[in-house]
C-alpha cells in the first residue's frame, strides 16, 4: 500500500483538514483554519509511514513462508498447501 500526502498529514495531526491535487507535497490547500505543517515535516512522516508499511507487508510473506515450509515438512504436497492459501 502507497502511502499518500493526505495519510502523512493526517497521522501528524489527525483534525486536519486539507485538499491535495495530484498527490503533490506542493499543492496543499490547508482548509477551516487548520494549521500549515511544512513540506519537509510531512515527506518526513510519509518515508516513516511506507517505511512501517513496507515492513509490515515483508512480515506478513515471510510468516506465510514459514507457514508453508513448516506444512512441507509435515509431508503436505505443494498442492495440499495450495489449497490452504486459498
Amino acid at each position: 500500500m502507497k502511502i499518500d500526502i493526505i495519510n502523512s498529514i493526517l497521522a501528524i495531526n489527525p483534525n486536519a483538514v486539507v485538499n491535495v491535487s495530484g498527490d503533490d507535497v506542493n499543492r496543499i490547500e490547508w482548509l477551516k483554519n487548520t494549521p500549515v505543517i511544512s513540506n519537509d515535516i510531512i515527506l518526513a512522516k510519509q518515508i516513516e509511514l511506507q517505511t512501517e508499511e513496507d515492513n509490515k507487508e515483508v512480515a506478513k510473506e515471510q510468516a506465510e513462508q514459514s507457514a508453508i515450509n513448516k506444512l512441507k515438512a509435515l509431508g503436505l504436497t505443494d498442492a495440499e498447501v495450495e489449497a490452504f492459501r486459498k
